[in-house]
């Protein structure tokens, strides 16, 4: 297999197209158990029936480890976005339209939400021992939920095409809480879509019938956890949610 054609390139992977399927290629020092687990958690959502690109193989390609998957033809939302910003609200619809349908799935063998933020709080090693107990109390008082979650649920995550819309890219999957999964969607919003994030959580939460205040009381929580991978100027953002006075609401 000789690939030629670079979809897109991220840390630690390089995305290609190989004729009708993606290929994604892991840096050779990117853990192998990460890389089955991506593949693991792809294929287990593919059991809800929601429309996502389908698992092929896993393989080695000039001895790194790859993941093969079905090419999703289309535009991305991102890119319908930036090339039809008079259609943002028309497109913000279908995006949250999109995500509640997601919700609505269980994949009963994924990781829980819960479990995998205790772990990312706790190696946060920019946080002092109180801010990591306050917000883990806040963590373990929430509502305990199966629902599918995917953790980087983003308009760059959806293709869209004849067939409908695709949900790519599962490799932070879980299930769990799915207020947790939107103030994650919402603080990368906040850094991506500045201008489309209020509008997204306030349109989530009227047409799910959730309390905004409710969604707003799992932010310090997942910006906790986003500070694992941020950039420096992104962290800046995310610690204005890290207000222990807050904590007590």
């Amino acid at each position: 297999m000789k690939l030629e054609d670079i979809l897109a390139t991220r840390t630690n992977k390089t995305i290609y197209r190989y004729e009708d399927t993606v290929v994604k290629v892991f840096d050779k020092e990117h853990p192998k158990s990460l890389i089955l687990n991506e593949a693991l958690n792809q294929s287990r959502v593919e059991e809800t029936g929601l429309q996502i690109p389908k698992i092929k193989s896993v393989g080695k390609v000039d001895g790194c480890w790859s993941i093969t998957m079905d090419y999703i033809p289309g535009q991305t939302l991102h890119e319908m976005m930036k090339e039809h910003p008079e259609k943002n609200d028309e497109l913000l619809e279908l995006f949250v339209d999109l995500q509640i349908k997601m919700h609505a799935q269980t994949a009963p063998l994924l990781t829980k939400l819960k479990d995998k933020l205790v772990r990312k709080i706790q190696s946060v090693t920019e946080l002092d021992a109180t801010t990591k107990y306050e917000l883990l109390m806040r963590l373990e008082s929430m509502p305990k939920h199966t629902k599918l979650c995917h953790g980087d649920f983003l308009p760059s995550n959806i293709i869209i095409n004849d067939q409908g819309a695709y949900i790519i890219d599962w490799s932070h999957a879980t299930q769990g809480n799915a207020s947790g999964d939107v103030a994650t969607t919402y603080l990368k919003m906040t850094l991506f879509y500045p201008e489309l994030a209020d509008k997204y959580i306030k349109l989530f939460c009227k047409k799910s019938d959730t309390a905004l205040q409710y969604v707003q009381k799992w932010l310090p929580i997942v910006a906790a956890q986003q500070l694992i991978t941020a950039a420096d100027e992104e962290k800046e953002i995310l610690y204005k949610w890290l207000d222990v006075i807050d904590f007590q609401g």
